[in-house]
């Protein structure tokens, strides 16, 4: 810069002798030999000028080309380190990312099998529990089934023991009033024997303002109350022995006889048992009419009494062992009837617990819908902050366009 001044300067002290020359003659010899001598001087600065004022743009433009490769350069590694950055940067991200859903699906996994197990330990505690109660309860039923039974066959010994010796109370039984109390205390014994105190009643009116009693009935349960089942015991003996007395005769038309006094006998018991005693809704619809021998039971049934008595008068009979067979039914009937509200309440229970696994459920439920909602922001938030890092580098990438305006400058 300081060459230009001085070749401007020294165009400018040129020029000012020429005027000066001019002035002093115009037709002076040596006057124009020192034009000539100035023009020469003033056509050698001008090249030295120009070629001056060439080398200088050429150094400015080899100085503008290098800076410009210079910048482009560090431009480049400048962007390069950032996108370099950026990759180190997304990678600890997705690695963290990756660290948390694993951390996240550890813990529902964890948290499953501590549910899973919770539910099966508290659901072998209930099946444990309830296998308990019913197996103590059907043990002790049939513990006492058998004993019952055990009772029976020895009662039905003792039965037959006495059959045997009925020769010998023939006399005993003439009397009507002596066979009814007979009757009537087997009957009580064999009831006293299988039924608790509670589950029947002795000398008890069944049907609402009659003076009937029957001698005895059993609370059958219904609903919330229980209604009577009227049991009474009856002996024709008289008839039956006449019966026997005409088997061993072997006399057909005695037999006749004495098997229809006997059957007319069955049937008017029958018939005074369904007037006196039978009373639905108090009592149940068929009553009990106790046989006190086996051999009479026997006959009656053999003749086909059972059907045309509960057809006609809605009675059964029953002999000794059969007694004590239906009451040890009924006896089986209401362990079963308790069991079952037992079992009602076990439902119940049951029932309850299920209302708290449907609710855990739907805790649990919730739980994972949470979590599962937070998956997706967290997916959602790399996204956003990946599409940002991106829109930097697109910023980023825009600076090459001031560099090509100055390239375009220089030229």
């Amino acid at each position: 810069m300081t060459d230009i001044l001085l070749i401007l300067t020294v165009s400018m002290v040129f020029f000012i002798l020429l005027i000066v020359i001019f002035r002093g003659g115009k037709g002076d010899t040596k006057s124009a030999e020192t034009l000539r001598l100035l023009g020469d001087m003033i056509s050698q600065n001008q090249k030295n000028t120009d070629e001056y004022q060439s080398k200088k743009f050429g150094e400015i433009d080899k100085n503008i080309t290098e800076k410009q490769a210079e910048m482009n350069k560090a431009v480049v590694n400048s962007l390069t380190g950032m996108e370099t950055r950026f990759k180190t940067f997304e990678q600890t991200n997705e690695q963290k990312l990756d660290s948390m859903r694993e951390l996240i699906s550890k813990s529902l996994l964890k948290m499953q099998e501590d549910n899973s197990k919770k539910l099966e330990e508290m659901r072998l505690t209930v099946d444990e529990k309830l296998q308990k109660s019913l197996e103590e309860n059907m043990t002790k039923s049939f513990k006492m089934v058998s004993e019952r039974l055990e009772q029976v066959y020895k009662g039905l010994g003792e039965m037959q023991s006495l059959a045997q010796g009925v020769g010998d109370l023939k006399k005993v039984l003439s009397n009507v009033k002596t066979r009814g109390i007979l009757g009537e205390i087997q009957l009580g014994a064999i009831l006293k024997e299988i039924l608790s105190p509670e589950q029947y009643e002795e000398n008890i009116v069944t049907v609402p303002g009659s003076r009937n009693p029957v001698e005895f009935a059993v609370k059958m349960p219904s609903g919330e109350g229980f209604v009577y089942l009227p049991i009474d015991s009856k002996f024709p003996g008289d008839a039956f022995y006449e019966l026997q007395s005409a088997y061993e005769k072997g006399d057909s038309e005695l037999i006749k006889s004495a098997l229809a006094t006997l059957l007319t006998r069955i049937k008017g018991f029958a018939k005074d048992i369904h007037d006196k005693y039978i009373e639905p809704p108090y009592t149940t619809d068929f009553a009990i009419m106790f046989l006190p021998f086996e051999g009479l039971y026997s006959e009656v049934v053999n003749q086909g009494m059972v059907e045309i008595l509960q057809n006609t008068y809605k009675v059964n009979i029953a002999g000794p062992s059969t007694m004590a067979a239906l009451l040890n039914s009924l006896q089986m009937g209401f362990k079963t009837l308790a069991i079952q509200k037992r079992s009602v309440e076990v439902w119940n229970i049951l029932s309850s617990v299920k209302t708290e696994f449907d609710k855990f459920g739907d805790v649990l439920e919730a739980t994972q819908s949470r979590l599962e909602q937070a998956n997706k922001e967290l997916d959602k938030l790399v996204g956003v902050r990946t599409r940002a890092i991106q829109r930097k580098l697109k910023e980023v990438e825009l600076i090459d366009s001031p560099l090509d305006e100055i390239k375009d400058f220089d030229e």
